[in-house]
């Protein structure tokens, strides 16, 4: 009798200990060797924004400036960024590989992701204000991108920037594909 209800009890506990057990929604977010920016993807972007307006250049990051947003950068981002920089610079006006419009930008302001409802997520798409204003100038041209920001281990980095509604003679696409087709 008591090895009979062993029997039947067995089965629907593994059943039931089978249906607790959580699983996230990845299993593997990837390895990150180098320093990590603290924070959200959010407060990263905007982080990696306010170095780059800091920095006040317009061209291809050298290998100093590239060396200080290496750890805002994911790993294929950063060497695809290396590989530009040992080449000429790209066409579009270097200014335009961050912010799409071959000026650059004064001003930059990430959207928050506290809205974003999967905490397990692996990438998330960011939207950014930008714009620009000339000194002495009364009006600025504003625009949007999306900044695609990616688990690299524990770190949130930038992985790519689609460029959205730009200002004419802007770039086009995304970050990547003006890296690849130069």
């Amino acid at each position: 009798m008591k090895t009979k209800t062993i029997a039947a009890v067995l089965p629907l506990a593994l059943a039931l200990s089978a249906c607790t057990t959580v699983e996230p929604a990845y299993k593997d977010i990837g390895a990150r060797s180098g320093a990590c920016i603290e924070g959200g993807p959010d407060s990263v972007a905007q982080k990696f924004y306010d170095l780059r307006l800091e920095q006040g250049s317009t061209t291809l990051p050298d290998s100093n400036r590239l060396a200080q947003l290496q750890p805002y950068l994911s790993q294929p981002l950063y060497q695809e960024l290396l590989g530009a920089n040992q080449k000429a610079a790209p066409q579009t006006g270097a200014g335009a590989l961050f912010t799409g419009n071959a000026e650059g930008a004064t001003s930059a302001s990430v959207a928050s992701a506290s809205s974003i409802p999967n905490t397990d997520a692996k990438n998330i798409p960011l939207r950014v204000q930008l714009s620009y204003k000339k000194d002495g100038d009364s009006s600025a041209k504003e625009w949007q991108n999306e900044v695609l920001m990616v688990r690299e281990g524990t770190c949130w980095v930038v992985d790519d920037i689609r460029y959205l509604n730009v200002p004419q003679h802007a770039a086009s696409g995304t970050l990547r594909q003006v890296l690849e087709h130069d």
